[in-house]
């Protein structure tokens, strides 16, 4: 159960950002799934997110790399995005939820971290392409996991102490640096390998 012994004040902010994050997630999931679908159906099909041959998702989604799991990866945020729109809806109707849930929903959250780096990595690295719809996913997934991390700090959901919660108190409202400056550096590695920015503007 949650702790009794401190007052409770139901983290609005962050369960807008679950929702807002999982729609826009589970969005991204739900239309890179129909575009495959078509792809399947007409090989011919051009998806309407290859905008251009670098910023593209028709070669992801092509790739071994798009479908790790023996089935096109968007499926897994199309099922994976759900948790934290209901999560966030459930704080705004007044649920509170035990710490081992806490626990487990930020080892999710991890797990879709460490999945997006690696697909970031394949990204920029292997395929040298960038999925408007994939980078939607990236942008949701990491603020989801450093605010997660951080608030789950701050209430002493890992089983931490007075101190540890002070100080993740203290940072929790600065956690945005922390998710501009993951996102500098997918634009550096991006420029750096591919031109990325470079390559964009002369498209205008």
């Amino acid at each position: 159960m949650p702790d009794e012994t401190r007052e409770y004040r139901r983290p609005i902010g962050l369960a807008v950002l679950l929702i807002v994050a999982g729609v826009i997630g589970w969005y991204s999931a739900f239309d890179l799934t129909l575009e495959r679908i078509q792809t399947l159906i007409n090989p011919d099909y051009v998806p309407s997110c290859n905008i251009s041959p670098l910023v593209t998702c028709g070669p992801n989604m092509a790739s071994s790399q798009g479908s790790v799991f023996g089935f096109p990866n968007p499926i897994i945020g199309v099922a994976a995005f759900v948790a934290p729109i209901v999560v966030g809806v459930a704080i705004l109707a007044g649920a509170r939820f035990a710490k081992w849930f806490w626990v487990l929903f930020n080892v999710g959250v991890a797990l879709g971290l460490a999945f997006v780096i690696w697909l970031i990595s394949q990204s920029i690295f292997v395929l040298g392409t960038l999925c408007p719809y994939c980078m939607l996913v990236w942008l949701v997934v990491i603020p989801l996991f450093w605010y997660v991390t951080a608030y789950n700090v701050k209430e002493g959901h890992f089983g931490n102490g007075a101190g540890s919660r002070e100080i993740g108190a203290l940072v929790y409202p600065w956690v945005w640096t922390v998710v501009v400056l993951s996102y500098l550096v997918i634009v550096v590695l991006a420029q750096l390998r591919l031109e990325a920015i470079t390559t964009i503007l002369r498209g205008f």
